[in-house]
């Protein structure tokens, strides 16, 4: 069984360790270090160059915040999948988060178990939000018109299936198709509706009323 590798940025130290002792009890995760801040988490990343699997950040932090550094993410680390773990619970920080690039947004007064859930959705789905992050993304969206394009059955169903917390592969098994034709959905969607991730076709879902949460 594979070892997903974490780094926390968390500018509380005590609350960073404890967060660390509790991932590093998680069969499939274990916690590679701890940043205090967005500076010092490209400083290391400088000069590791090891990348970890997630990096759970927090956001309200001194000299370089969440949000700055999740976009500094995603933009030089891609393949770095970021998961926001903060007590901040305004709408605007969840959606600016989440445009910058973070795959999750979680509050930490969750429990253990909601934590590892969240991580394995992660690795397995490539998102994960939790319900105060899913009404912030509804409440984005509803309510404003734009010009619906023409989709076909097929590729709303598939909108429909990339909603729940399925993977591509299950999604390929729930469709009968193979999972090569679901990626071929997936990439032609990104440009016909012209958005660039999961998350993007989500929101699509969401505000042409394809799904409803």
């Amino acid at each position: 069984m594979k070892n997903y590798s974490i780094v926390i940025v968390e500018d509380h130290r005590l609350l960073s360790e404890a967060i660390a002792g509790v991932i590093d009890n998680f069969n499939q995760f274990n916690v590679s270090y701890q940043c205090k801040n967005g500076k010092d988490l490209i400083e290391k990343f400088n000069q590791n160059r090891t990348y970890p699997d997630i990096v759970l950040m927090d956001i309200n932090m001194p000299v370089m915040n969440g949000i700055e550094t999740t976009k500094w993410l995603s933009k030089n680390h891609p393949e770095v999948n970021v998961h926001a773990l903060t007590v901040d619970e305004d709408e605007n920080t969840i959606l600016k988060m989440i445009q910058a690039g973070a795959k999750g947004y979680l509050i930490k007064d969750i429990d253990k178990k909601t934590l590892e859930i969240a991580l394995l959705k992660i690795i397995n789905t490539g998102f994960y939000h939790s319900n105060i992050a899913i009404d912030a993304l509804v409440n984005s969206v509803t309510g404003k018109s734009t010009s619906k394009e023409i989709l076909k059955e097929s590729e709303k169903e598939f909108l429909k299936l990339l909603c729940t917390e399925f993977t591509y592969k299950e999604i390929a098994n729930k469709m009968c198709l193979s999972p090569k034709t679901i990626d071929g959905y997936r990439d032609n969607l990104f440009v016909k509706l012209n958005v660039k991730n999961r998350i993007g076709l989500v929101m699509y879902a969401i505000k042409h009323k394809i799904y409803v949460p």
